[in-house]
């Protein structure tokens, strides 16, 4: 098959021996290619959810692995069921893991609220309140490898800021 980024004598292997052949913002994928390749109409999806992703240049297939199929297919769904509230926002969330702010009490949103200073107007209801926080939420930067860096060490060291705020590290290290 040959479709402008592979020729067939590279594809008669199969995907076995292979890794992804995308990269994903920036950093090449070193996951076992599977068997989904990617074609034009994925490029697309990807294009149009403004995924983070793009064919290794250097790469002799275009074969992904599993989780970046599964990146695009939940992208793809995604779409099908936010259709036309995404289409009237320039918002996206692809990047951001669905919260649904509605489970929480209406305590717990009044504290996230005076906690980033988020502006409202008075005497609005719960959902409106959770609608409010949860397009705030979706603006926080954060640095996976950083977050999780620091989740390792804290669960490694026994301990949580909340220790260390009071002044009771646990830390016996």
């Amino acid at each position: 098959m040959n479709n402008g980024f592979s020729t067939g004598e590279e594809d008669s292997r199969g995907p076995s021996d292979q890794i992804c052949c995308l990269v994903d913002d920036g950093f090449r994928c070193h996951r076992q290619a599977g068997n989904a390749s990617y074609s034009k109409r994925i490029q697309k999806t990807v294009t149009q959810r403004r995924l983070k992703l793009n064919l290794d240049p250097v790469a002799r297939h275009i074969y992904i692995c599993d989780y970046h199929k599964g990146v695009i297919q939940s992208a793809r769904s995604k779409r099908r069921r936010n259709k036309d509230s995404e289409d009237d926002s320039n918002e996206t969330d692809t990047d951001v893991p669905d919260v649904d702010l509605l489970q929480l009490q209406v305590n717990t949103l009044r504290r996230y609220k005076r906690h980033f200073k988020v502006t409202t107007r008075p005497g609005i209801n719960k959902a409106q309140l959770a609608d409010t926080l949860l397009k705030h939420f979706k603006t926080i930067p954060v640095i996976e490898k950083e977050a999780l860096s620091f989740f390792i060490y804290m669960v490694k060291s026994n301990s949580n800021k909340l220790d260390h705020k009071n002044g009771n590290n646990t830390d016996t290290t």
